[in-house]
């Protein structure tokens, strides 16, 4: 599980979080590349073709620009603010609060819809979740300067063939009577520090898997939670079979593709930061691939977002409110009984509980309210023995 709270720049620690610590070693926005608008994209009506002035009536709804030389840069900066802008407003019609970036000033001399709605906006992030989706909008677009998607699918081939990550959740079930385990490999977290000094992901690994993990979940975010892509690379390549969810922070495409690369089976989409088209984009993207989704909620308005979208295999349910911080696994119970548990059930959606998840109780309690698979990552990797920390939790062996 994902435990969001509060960080420091580099060392993870649970002093409060700096948000100006955070964006201080990287370049302004304005320094990466344009985002693209796919041609399939419903916001490509607001794309515009290179002109050399655009001076469209506001009773259009179209950006103003007073000077009738701007530069076709100048116009497409103006274009590409105005779609940030409505993305953001299709994003709070769903109830999602986190913003995907930084609140930035219109372009110069800019007159338009979203001119009214530029007042009382923030430029530090609200809470933990804001700040680390801040951060990974940018070292994406970093990233996918150096790896563009042309590389990563010409890199595909190359690969690891994808395990089947719900079959195996399924097979687990049957097989022990129990909800499946994904088991996490953390070093730390934001809220918690270390959890781990001795940490060896491929070491951690096996412990799961001989303990009888059906599942693996490898951090890949670096500065909130000290992991990284070569730790699920590592453990993929070390001859563990377990298939492997890369628990990252997706707010682009480009994510999925690489992870795919590095030897993901499964990956992690957050309800609270994408949006439903974003989501049924996405799931379209990973059985493309091969990859499974976990798509992740934490109250009923997310719940019934995603029980509205096709293609959904798996939800898991947060209990860690995003505001508190509070854990209560009575979150699983509430977010799977009457009608919405109802609906999870006859679309085959199997609910994975996670969160505040430590012995036989917790896990007797999430699987009465109807969970089939549980992820836990904090109450194992602490253990000495992660082998002997899954008997634990369960309260008998389910190895074999």
């Amino acid at each position: 599980m994902i435990s969001l709270k509060a960080s420091s720049s580099t060392t993870i620690s649970t002093h409060k979080f700096s948000s100006q610590q955070s964006f201080n070693s990287l370049p302004s926005k304005s320094a990466l590349p344009q985002t693209h608008v796919p041609n399939h994209s419903p916001l490509k009506q607001f794309s515009v073709s290179p002109i050399r002035a655009q001076q469209i009536d506001a009773r259009d709804r179209s950006a103003v620009v007073c000077d009738n030389r701007i530069s076709e840069r100048e116009a497409l900066k103006v274009k590409e603010w105005e779609i940030g802008m409505l993305q953001d407003e299709v994003a709070a019609s769903q109830g999602i609060k986190i913003r995907r970036r930084p609140p930035t000033g219109p372009p110069l001399h800019y007159m338009g819809p979203f001119e009214s709605r530029l007042q009382n906006e923030g430029s530090t992030p609200r809470d933990i979740l804001e700040e680390i989706v801040w951060y990974k909008d940018l070292e994406v677009s970093q990233m996918k300067e150096s790896k563009p998607l042309s590389m990563l699918k010409n890199m595909l081939d190359d690969a690891p063939p994808p395990i089947d990550f719900v079959g195996a959740l399924k097979a687990a079930y049957l097989r022990t009577g129990v909800p499946g385990l994904i088991a996490e490999v953390k070093k730390a977290s934001p809220s918690r520090g270390v959890l781990r000094e001795d940490f060896d992901p491929v070491e951690v690994a096996k412990a799961y898997e001989k303990g009888g993990a059906a599942c693996l979940s490898v951090l890949t975010d670096v500065k909130f939670f000290q992991g990284c892509f070569e730790n699920l690379e590592a453990i993929r390549s070390s001859g563990v079979q377990c298939p492997l969810l890369c628990k990252e922070f997706v707010v682009d495409p480009w994510q999925i593709f690489y992870a795919r690369v590095k030897g993901a089976d499964a990956i992690l989409l957050i309800a609270a930061v994408l949006s439903d088209l974003e989501i049924e984009y996405m799931i379209k993207i990973c059985k493309s691939l091969g990859l499974a989704a976990l798509v992740e909620v934490h109250d009923e308005r997310e719940m019934d977002r995603v029980l509205e979208i096709d293609g959904i295999e798996l939800v898991g349910i947060n209990n860690r409110d995003l505001g508190t911080f509070k854990v209560d696994i009575g979150n699983t119970k509430k977010l799977l009984e009457g009608e919405r548990g109802e609906r999870l059930r006859q679309k085959g959606i199997i609910a994975v509980g996670e969160s505040g998840l430590f012995n036989p109780s917790d896990i007797a309690y999430v699987q009465e309210a109807g969970v089939r698979a549980v992820l836990v990552g904090e109450s194992l990797v602490k253990q000495k023995d992660p082998t002997a920390g899954i008997t634990g939790l369960f309260g008998k062996n389910i190895s074999s």
